[in-house]
C-alpha cells in the first residue's frame, strides 16, 4: 500500500499596504506594483490596501481596498495620507487572513498594520523606498529629524524583516539603530525601452535642442525634495564659467513653477511615459541628479541603462549603482562647485562622454526586475520559516 499524496499546499496570501500604491506616479509605487505582478505570477494571493482615487495615475496591478485618508499637510496634497486602519479596510483583512503582512511605508497606515499583525502573531516584512528623514530640509523643518529618525527606528525594529534596495542604505538604518533582519530588494530596469538606440535628435529638435547642443538633463517628480535648488545653482555656475549647454527636464510636479523661474531657458518636456520616457531619457547627453533622498534611484539606473553618463550625489543608492569615473561621477552632496566640475568635464570631452555612458551601459544589464523581485518572494518564506509557519 502506497503513502497517500500529501495535501496540496495553500497559496501564500500576503496582504501588501502602501501610503501610494497608483495614484500618483513615482518610482517607488511603480517598483511596487511590478512586485505584486511578480508575486501574482508566482502563484502568490496579494491584496493591497492603499488610499486610492478616481483618477489614479496608472492602472494597478492586483486587487486594491481603499482605506480611507486625507490630503497631505504642507502644500502637498497630492499626496494622501491613510487614518490608520479604520473599520471597513480591517475587516477585509481579517476575512483575507494574511499569512504574511508586507509594509512599504512608515506612515498611520504602516504603523496601524503592523500593529494588527504583531497583536495575532502574523510576521512583518518591511521595505524602504525613500529617505523620508532628509525631506524636512527642504521644507524649513530640519529641526525635527532626530523625532523622525527614531520614529523610523521604531517602525523597522517591529518587523520580521527589512528589505532595501542597497547596501548603502542597510548601512543608514544599522546607524539609525535599527536591529531587525535587513536584506537586499533591489530594482530592474526595462532594457528595451531604456537603450541608446532610443534616442532621437528629432525629439529633440521639436524641443528647440540642436544637434549639436550637449543637454543635461533632469528627470524625475518635480518637488523641492529632488535637489531642484542645487540643480539650479549648479546651472548659475556653468553660465558664469561660460560652460555650453542646454537643459532638457523631463517630468511635472507642484515645485515647476519655482524651478521654471530658476532656469528660464530650460526645454520642458513635461511628464513622459512607457516608451516615450525610453526616448526621452536616451536623447539627454548627461543627467544630473543631486538628489539626496533615494534608496536606489531609478533615474539613475535608467540613465544608466540609456547609456547616459550620469553625475550624481554620493549618497545612498547613487553610490551603489556608479563606479566614479567609470560609470558615472559622485559629488560631495551640496557642493556646488564640484558638480560644476564634473559637469564642465563631460561637456567639453566628447570621448569621455561616449566612454562613461558605454561603461554605464553595460552596468546596467545587471539590474534586473525578476531576479530583483524573485529576492523578496525568498524572503517571505525566510521570515515564515524562521516563525514556523
Amino acid at each position: 500500500m502506497t503513502d497517500p499524496s500529501p495535501a496540496p499546499t495553500s497559496p501564500l496570501r500576503v496582504a501588501f499596504f502602501s501610503g501610494n500604491y497608483n495614484y500618483v506616479r513615482d518610482g517607488a509605487n511603480q517598483a511596487q506594483n511590478l512586485l505584486v505582478g511578480h508575486l501574482l505570477d508566482r502563484g502568490v494571493q496579494v491584496r493591497v490596501y492603499s488610499p486610492t482615487t478616481r483618477t489614479p495615475a496608472f492602472e494597478a496591478r492586483g486587487e486594491v481596498v481603499d482605506v480611507p485618508a486625507v490630503a497631505m499637510p504642507g502644500g502637498r496634497g497630492e499626496y494622501r495620507l491613510g487614518r490608520g486602519l479604520p473599520r471597513k479596510p480591517r475587516r477585509d483583512l481579517a476575512a483575507f487572513a494574511p499569512d504574511l503582512v508586507h509594509v512599504s511605508a512608515p506612515e498611520f497606515l504602516g504603523h496601524a498594520a503592523v500593529t494588527w499583525a504583531r497583536r495575532r502573531g502574523i510576521p512583518v516584512v518591511a521595505t524602504v523606498h525613500t529617505r523620508f528623514e532628509t525631506y524636512f530640509q527642504y521644507y524649513g523643518l530640519a529641526a525635527i529629524q532626530p523625532a523622525i529618525k527614531a520614529i523610523l527606528r521604531r517602525f523597522y525594529n517591529r518587523a520580521d524583516r527589512v528589505l532595501v534596495p542597497t547596501p548603502s542604505m542597510a548601512e543608514v538604518l544599522r546607524d539609525f539603530g535599527v536591529t531587525s533582519p535587513i536584506s537586499i530588494w533591489g530594482r530592474g530596469v526595462n532594457h528595451r525601452r531604456f537603450h541608446p538606440d532610443q534616442r532621437s535628435l528629432e525629439w529633440r529638435r521639436s524641443l528647440g535642442i540642436a544637434d549639436d547642443e550637449l543637454a543635461i538633463g533632469f528627470l524625475g517628480r518635480l518637488v523641492l525634495e529632488k535637489g531642484l535648488g542645487v540643480f539650479a545653482d549648479v546651472l548659475r555656475v556653468l553660465e558664469a564659467r561660460g560652460v555650453p549647454h542646454r537643459v532638457l527636464v523631463v517630468g511635472k510636479g507642484p515645485a515647476q513653477e519655482w524651478f521654471a523661474e530658476r532656469v528660464p531657458n530650460a526645454a520642458f518636456a513635461g511628464f513622459q511615459s512607457g516608451d516615450d520616457l525610453g526616448r526621452a531619457v536616451a536623447s539627454m547627453d548627461m543627467l544630473f541628479n543631486p538628489s539626496v533622498t533615494e534608496t536606489w534611484g531609478q533615474v539613475t539606473s535608467e540613465a544608466m541603462a540609456a547609456g547616459v553618463p550620469v553625475v550624481a550625489a554620493r549618497a545612498t543608492g547613487a553610490v551603489d549603482l556608479l563606479e566614479e569615473g567609470r560609470t558615472g561621477f559622485l559629488v560631495t552632496p551640496q557642493d556646488v562647485e564640484a558638480y560644476a566640475d564634473a559637469i564642465e568635464r563631460l561637456v567639453r570631452d566628447d570621448a569621455l562622454r561616449a566612454r562613461i555612458g558605454a561603461a554605464a551601459h553595460v552596468r546596467a544589464q545587471d539590474f534586473r526586475w525578476d531576479a530583483a523581485n524573485e529576492a523578496v518572494l525568498t524572503a517571505y518564506r525566510e521570515v515564515l520559516a524562521a516563525r514556523g509557519r
